[in-house]
């Protein structure tokens, strides 16, 4: 049985940056974030090595797809929802400052 359930956070113009982000996936790379994101939602509070906290009320879902690439999708949890805030390839070992602060901005948002 599903503990949270996913909601695309979206913006006061209607746009959805993690549906979006996640549409530019090849099928293959979507099932597989699909598949964590879903272990998430099912195994809700869930550690290493699918989810990791960020702090401040930040997770990840941490998935490795094709060609040794690495995707973040930085989610929040509000009540029994995990909305995804911010999905990115990863190119650097750190979570870069501008991914973090994207996600963060958008907490915010949908925080007031």
């Amino acid at each position: 049985m599903k503990r949270i359930t996913v909601h695309f956070y979206q913006s006061e113009n209607g746009k959805e940056p993690v549906l979006d982000f996640l549409k530019k996936l090849n099928k293959s790379d979507k099932k597989i974030i699909g598949i964590d994101i879903k272990t998430v939602e099912f195994g809700w509070p869930i550690g290493m090595p699918t989810c990791r906290p960020l702090g401040q009320g930040l997770y990840e879902v941490r998935s490795s797809i094709s060609s040794n690439r690495i995707v973040r999708i930085i989610f929040t949890i509000e009540g029994s929802m995990m909305i995804l805030l911010h999905g990115f390839i990863k190119k650097t070992k750190t979570t870069p400052k501008q991914e973090l602060d994207i996600a963060k901005k958008r907490y915010e948002e949908i925080k007031r």
